[in-house]
C-alpha cells in the first residue's frame, strides 16, 4: 500500500489555470518521475505558494494523494535561475527544456539521470555562451537516456530526431528559434 503523503524534490515543467484559484502544475521529480498536482488557492494574491511554483524553479514539495489528482500541500524554493530569468535567450532554451522534458517522459517513471541531467543544464546556462550547442547537448543527452538513440553514436540533427520521437514540432523551439543563434 502506498502512503497518502509524500514528499520530493522536483523542477516546475509546466502550469496552467484551473478552476477560479487553482492551478495544475507538472514537475519532473527526483524519485516519482513526472508527476501532475493540483495546487489550490495559489492564484489568489494571498497565497504563500504562488511564487515558489514558477516553471523551471527547482523545488521542494509535499503532496497528498488525491482521487484523480495529487493535492500539493507544502512548497519550498530550493533555486529559482533568477539569472536565466534576467536575459530572453536564456529563458527561451530554459522553458523549451522544460517542454522537452515534458512531451518526452511519462507520468510515474523516474527518471534521476534525467533530473541530475536538467538541472546541471540549468546551472550551465546561467553562464553558457553558446547556447545553441548547448541546446543540441541537451537533446541528445535526453535521446540516449531516454534510450531514443544509442550512446555513443553522432546525432546530426538533434532537432529533427526529437520532432519525430515528439511526433510533433516543440512550441518553445518556434519561439526561441530567432533568439538562439
Amino acid at each position: 500500500m502506498t502512503p497518502r503523503r509524500y514528499s520530493d524534490e522536483g523542477i516546475v515543467l509546466a502550469r496552467r489555470s484551473y478552476s477560479e484559484a487553482d492551478r495544475i502544475i507538472s514537475i519532473l521529480t527526483k524519485s516519482h518521475g513526472r508527476i501532475v498536482v493540483l495546487a489550490k488557492g495559489v492564484r489568489k494574491l494571498t497565497s504563500r505558494k504562488r511564487g515558489h511554483l514558477e516553471v523551471f524553479s527547482q523545488i521542494k514539495f509535499q503532496a497528498s494523494r488525491g482521487k484523480s489528482l495529487d493535492i500539493l500541500t507544502e512548497v519550498e524554493t530550493v533555486n529559482n535561475f533568477g539569472e536565466i530569468r534576467m536575459d530572453l535567450k536564456r529563458t527561451a532554451l530554459a522553458y523549451f527544456f522544460m517542454e522537452v522534458i515534458g512531451r518526452t517522459t511519462h507520468e510515474g517513471e523516474p527518471h534521476r539521470e534525467l533530473y541530475s541531467h536538467i538541472l546541471e543544464n540549468l546551472r550551465l546556462l546561467k553562464s553558457e555562451r553558446k547556447l545553441r550547442t548547448l541546446k543540441n547537448n541537451f537533446i541528445v543527452e535526453v535521446l540516449t537516456s531516454l534510450g531514443f538513440w544509442p550512446r555513443g553514436k553522432v546525432l546530426p540533427n538533434p532537432q529533427a530526431v526529437l520532432e519525430s520521437v515528439t511526433e510533433r514540432q516543440i512550441s518553445s523551439a518556434r519561439v526561441g528559434k530567432k533568439l538562439i543563434t
